[in-house]
């Protein structure tokens, strides 16, 4: 089973964002992962602050045999497909698919998670890890994806801090929560 969180503020050949994050899920599907879960789609504003345009969010839980890397493998070779262009970090998107979590995976190791999770924002703003980091290391920070991942995954837990999505969301505060708005 994996978490994956989608994404899109900008258009792509017409399509607006609301159609592009339905078109990735088709995709996916086509792709041989099966939809076990979708969200609703909610409008969240761009990260960090004045990055560009709203975004349409959702998440979704699939299930595929792939690895971790190989899925992230095929959620960007979707995202190619539909337009992205990797330009600006955290910059406006046609599409954005990102692997949240894999069941109890930790990738590389608690270790180097840990390191990801404790940066400091003003290095996660120029840093890059050059190999996959699971669970999503910024997960408990972001409503943009938590409050999609109670409509599929409230009570998955997280492998290395043990809360589970519902209680990483209770703790965001008032004001992140109401940021998301659903569709």
């Amino acid at each position: 089973m994996c978490l994956i969180a989608l994404g899109s503020n900008l258009e792509h050949e017409s399509a607006r964002s609301a159609d592009l994050v339905e078109e990735a899920l088709s995709r996916l599907s086509q792709r041989g992962f099966v939809i076990r879960a979708r969200s609703r789609f909610f409008r969240t504003p761009a990260y960090p602050a004045g990055a560009g345009p709203d975004f349409v969010n959702a998440a979704a839980v699939l299930e595929t045999s792939l690895s971790a890397v190989l899925v992230l493998a095929e959620l960007h070779a979707v995202e190619a497909e539909m337009g992205r262009k990797r330009v600006v970090r955290w910059g406006a998107r046609t599409l954005d698919l990102d692997l949240i979590g894999m069941g109890a995976t930790v990738l590389p190791d608690a270790k180097t998670h840990q390191y990801w999770r404790e940066m400091p924002l003003e290095m996660q703003k120029t840093v890059t890890p050059d190999e996959l980091i699971l669970p999503h290391p910024r997960l408990a920070e972001r409503a943009f994806v938590l409050v999609p991942m109670m409509d599929v995954a409230p009570d998955w837990c997280h492998p290395v801090t043990g809360l589970t999505i519902r209680a990483m969301h209770d703790a965001l505060s008032d004001a992140q929560r109401l940021e998301v708005v659903a569709l």
